[in-house]
């Protein structure tokens, strides 16, 4: 098989798209069950009894439809960096070093995207700043950690290049090394 972890980038990077389009489906096909999700977090209405924090608490429909539809927005727009990178990348699997590197961006654009939504949106916002980790009911703190984790590692894979002797072997200029 040639290039194996180039179709093993493009993979992992159609994979996080396509969650990314399920979820972006699923919040547009159940707009209720993700804005109540939302509602009670920056409400901060599930967090314990006498919380010092309430002081932070947004408890206007307008600001909840706003941050909700946010979110969407920004998991439609991962989705597609993420599936438009994807193909990218596999179309370009045999091609050189600089023009695969530049299909590369895509991914990271949306891996940066994924990042800003889980790690900051979810977990520095919605857990720390607005006490989600508080909730029984509405906190998300651990699946978006577990999303974040993903990202990181699959930004990681992405970055990666083939063994060098795989490179020579294909007459790939080895001038540059591991940009």
């Amino acid at each position: 098989m040639k290039h194996p972890l180039r179709l093993l980038q493009a993979f992992t990077l159609f994979s996080a798209g396509l969650f990314g389009l399920f979820v972006f489906a699923g919040n547009l096909m159940d707009y209720d069950s993700n804005h109540q999700f939302v509602k009670h977090v920056l409400s901060m209405d599930t967090t314990f009894e006498g919380n010092a924090l309430m002081w932070r608490a947004i408890t206007a429909p307008w600001v909840w439809t706003l941050g909700y539809i946010g979110i969407i927005v920004a998991e439609g727009a991962f989705a597609a960096l993420a599936i438009v990178g994807a193909v990218k990348l596999f179309m370009r699997r045999a091609a050189g070093a600089a023009e695969y590197d530049a299909a590369r961006k895509w991914g990271y654009a949306a891996y940066a995207l994924g990042f800003a939504i889980w790690f900051i949106g979810f977990i520095v916002v919605g857990s720390e700043w607005f006490a989600m980790w508080q909730s029984d009911t509405w906190n998300g703190k651990d699946t978006a950690m577990g999303i974040v984790t993903l990202w990181a590692g699959f930004a990681v894979l992405l970055a990666m290049n083939e063994p060098r002797e795989t490179r020579a072997q294909e007459g790939e200029p080895l001038a540059r090394e591991n940009r």
